[in-house]
């Protein structure tokens, strides 16, 4: 199939900025960008309309933008606690998803949906992650996400403790042979 020619309505990362004329495949544009409602069909017809409207765009994307930038400010760097079960080694069962740190930040103070968590990689473990909440499609917070069994537990790591099993463990006392036998029993040759 072709691909399909959009005008772009707002900027999209890793596409381009706002009244560019892109080709993207055809289920791109269909799925995403045009219900999305971040593009259009470049037509004559589209085209001069983009045309008379682009200046009343910019400012509704630049009103946005500010908006999206004040927040970001206020909130600064966010921080959330997310409580899952896990086994011994620090494994989840499961994996915490863009919907539970959307959850944890908007319990946080920050009303975010889950498509705006961009999870470079899925989190399987306990610890501390960093992820990228996208207020505007150009402006990003960091959110660092405290993965951990209890409260308790995610204050220890937020002080930068460890807590697998490995570190809980104590150490284990020196191993001496003699101490398996019992005294004045005959030692078995070697």
């Amino acid at each position: 199939m072709p691909a399909v020619e959009l005008i772009l309505l707002q900027r999209v990362e890793q596409l381009g900025q706002m009244g560019e004329i892109v080709k993207v495949k055809p289920g791109y544009a269909r799925n995403y960008l045009l219900p999305q409602k971040k593009a259009i069909r470049a037509n004559k017809q589209n085209l001069e309309r983009f045309a008379e409207q682009r200046a009343q765009l910019e400012a509704q994307n630049i009103k946005r933008r500010e908006e999206a930038e004040r927040v970001a400010e206020r909130i600064g760097s966010l921080i959330v606690v997310v409580i899952r079960q896990a086994g011994e080694s620090g494994s989840l069962y499961g994996s915490v998803s863009g919907r539970d740190i959307a959850e944890a930040c908007t319990a946080g103070g920050l009303t975010v949906t889950r498509q705006q968590v961009v999870l470079e990689h899925p989190i399987k473990s306990l610890g501390l992650a960093k992820v990228r909440v996208v207020l505007h499609p150009e402006v990003s917070i960091p959110v660092t996400v405290n993965v951990a069994r209890s409260p308790d537990e995610a204050e220890k790591q937020a002080r930068g403790e460890r807590i697998t099993a490995e570190a809980e463990e104590e150490p284990e006392a020196e191993f001496d042979p003699a101490t398996m036998f019992e005294p004045g029993a005959e030692q078995p040759d070697v």
